[in-house]
């Protein structure tokens, strides 16, 4: 038997209402709960359980913050240990590397005269830089040198401090840090915290 209008089966209609309702409902609780009490929750939790970490482990020195242990900053005074150089001129906004290939003749220039201006600021043969002091890091805010990237730089801090070397030689090995747990990375010295340390003595 032919379907006819009389007989076809009723058409069910769906209302925009209330498929709306449920959505933005939906969004809501997505937006307020993982955007918005999620992060409260996480930044609460990381002020109580790493209050250091979290104010951006800033070091203090007579409550009054001298910079931060995670980003290189600049000295200028001969009497301290200078970083690696920095892309951003060490300005935590605008942080990057150099982003040039080794192959790349512009790299290899600035290289060559990085080079010849620590040698001539630390009194030391071009041959004797470590690459650390003439490249910059991923982030170009790297706070850290290598132990021979602080050692070359003993005889200027000594000089112009009026210390003997193997006095500024012993606090730098004070301040050598450890690779993490013995195995990640290598051994480090973190430059603003043995600038501070130099601070405190004089």
């Amino acid at each position: 038997m032919p379907i006819t209008a009389k007989t076809r089966a009723p058409q069910h209609t769906l209302d925009d209402r209330t498929a709306l309702r449920p959505s933005l409902a939906f969004a809501a609780v997505t937006l307020l709960g993982f955007g918005f009490l999620y992060s409260l929750a996480g930044t609460g939790i990381g002020r109580v359980l790493f209050p250091y970490q979290a104010a951006g482990s800033l070091v203090v020195v007579d409550g009054t913050p001298r910079g931060s242990a995670l980003v290189a900053q600049p000295f200028v005074d001969a009497r301290y240990f200078q970083p690696r150089p920095s892309a951003g001129n060490y300005d935590p906004m605008a942080a990057a590397g150099g982003n040039l290939a080794r192959s790349n003749p512009d790299l290899r220039e600035r290289m060559a005269t990085l080079r010849q201006q620590v040698a001539q600021r630390d009194g030391i043969s071009p041959d004797e830089v470590p690459a650390e002091l003439v490249t910059m890091s991923g982030s170009g805010m790297d706070p850290h040198l290598s132990p021979q990237g602080a050692r070359v730089q003993i005889a200027r801090v000594a000089k112009a401090r009026g210390l003997n070397e193997a006095d500024v030689a012993a606090l730098v090995a004070e301040h050598t840090e450890p690779a993490t747990f013995g195995a990640l990375g290598e051994p480090r010295v973190n430059v603003l915290e043995l600038n501070l340390a130099f601070d405190a003595k004089r």
